[in-house]
């Protein structure tokens, strides 16, 4: 990391500030790689506050720079005028995430908006606060197709796309995620929607030991695949990717769809769609969805991969 690079970063921030936005955003997306030096840097809008976030330990030097710079923020007119509450930085590689208030007062449990739906998040405890902000084109683009449907959620996380079917006219949602604490938060992301539970159903299980369960409760329209690229003794992309993609057709309708993503830098598109094509012939590729132009990186294949296929 680069101190000199952060006059980039200022002018980033005080731009993006100064358009007042109106969301939930992703300011800028050092991980992009499109400006030298700043790789390991990021700011989110979480509707009032801003989180800056360290993916690697700096210098002290950059470290030094980084804080003065963030503290002349503070202090200029564009902070004032943006209605920002707090200020935040969260040191990513250090033991448990550590998060500090640099100013204002904390919210460790914002509500925030995207599209106009509502969504919990949970600040200072782990790594990720419980929304994933590159999907939020996928999320838009689940919205815009779900009327209707049956919709499959396959490592439902916090239920960001269960709340996106739901607002768009699913007929029922399915989650499925070992975690069941998420699970919890993604129930009470629909509540903060007014949605209708009895249309969402909740599985706290092992994807590979509850095929049974699943099928049961299908066939399905829709299918959402968003597995992360490692979750120790259950998933490991590479390896067991494969064993869900052999499953799909079983579980799909006739002319039924599925989003399928991955978001590992060192995988690109054929990775789901070879294995698709090994796995599950009899699906088709579609399209692969834009991600978000504040994600945009040197390299499209190193960010998340969001592919549509059809079943026939």
């Amino acid at each position: 990391m680069n101190a000199t690079a952060l006059l980039t970063f200022k002018a980033h921030l005080h731009a993006a500030l100064d358009a007042q936005p109106a969301e939930t955003r992703r300011l800028f997306h050092g991980r992009g790689r499109r400006w030298p030096g700043l790789e390991q840097l990021t700011a989110d809008w979480l509707d009032g506050q801003l989180l800056v976030s360290l993916f690697r330990e700096p210098s002290p030097e950059f470290l030094n720079e980084l804080q003065q710079l963030l503290a002349e923020l503070i202090a200029s007119p564009v902070w004032r005028h943006s209605g920002a509450r707090s200020l935040l930085l969260q040191h990513r590689s250090r033991e448990g995430s550590p998060l500090e208030v640099l100013w204002g007062e904390f919210d460790a449990s914002p509500v925030v908006r995207e599209h106009e739906l509502n969504y919990q998040l949970t600040l200072g405890r782990n790594q990720n606060h419980g929304l994933f902000l590159d999907m939020r084109l996928g999320r838009q683009w689940v919205r815009a197709q779900a009327e209707g449907k049956r919709v499959l959620n396959l490592f439902a996380y916090t239920c960001g796309f269960s709340v996106a079917a739901i607002a768009g006219g699913a007929e029922r949602v399915v989650n499925l995620d070992m975690a069941k604490s998420s699970l919890a938060r993604g129930r009470d992301n629909h509540r903060l929607n007014h949605h209708d539970l009895d249309r969402v159903g909740f599985l706290g299980h092992e994807l590979f030991k509850s095929w049974g369960k699943v099928r049961k409760l299908g066939p399905y329209e829709l299918i959402i695949i968003d597995p992360p690229s490692f979750q120790k003794g259950s998933f490991a992309l590479t390896r067991d990717y494969a064993k869900i993609l052999r499953r799909l057709p079983e579980l799909l309708i006739p002319q039924g769809t599925v989003l399928a993503c991955v978001n590992d830098p060192d995988l690109d598109s054929r990775f789901l769609i070879d294995g698709m094509a090994e796995q599950a012939p009899a699906l088709r590729f579609v399209e692969r969805l834009d991600n978000p132009p504040e994600f945009a990186d040197i390299d499209p294949e190193a960010g998340l991969k969001a592919l549509v296929f059809a079943l026939g």
